[in-house]
């Protein structure tokens, strides 16, 4: 298992981090198998989406900025229960196949750290499961 190090610049943003579980997958030295992302933070998430147009990560955000606005008088009152259902709405793990050592990835998909209560520094834990 690999740590994959990921900071945030704002409180709620999506970072492409497909480049960096690659490396992480390359660094297993696995061929074929199943690459396992894990986000150990209740307040992010992990996703796989769009990564070609910009414009998608930004509608992402929005819509759920406002489905679950920050300040909406939560019974959490450590001021970041918007992250909390954010990230339990996206989730915490994904799973891509890997073959010939790469992940396997639709044309325009990539790998997004969902960041709800920013900016931190987050991990990653990405593992890669041999065929």
């Amino acid at each position: 298992m690999l740590e994959v190090p990921v900071k945030s610049s704002e409180r709620n943003q999506l970072i492409d981090v497909t480049e960096l579980v690659q490396v992480a997958v390359s660094k297993s030295k696995a061929k074929d198998g199943i690459c396992v992302i894990y986000c150990p933070h209740t307040t992010a998430a992990v996703t796989i989406n769009e990564s070609a147009d910009p414009a998608v990560v930004r509608d992402i955000l929005s819509k759920l900025r406002g489905l679950v606005p920050h300040d909406a008088g939560y019974s959490h009152t450590e001021g970041n229960a918007d992250a909390h259902i954010k990230s339990a709405l996206v989730g915490n793990s994904r799973i891509v196949l890997v073959k010939g050592g790469k992940l396997i990835l639709g044309q325009w998909e990539g790998l997004f750290l969902c960041e709800f209560d920013g900016p931190r520094s987050r991990k990653l834990l990405v593992s890669v499961l041999k065929e």
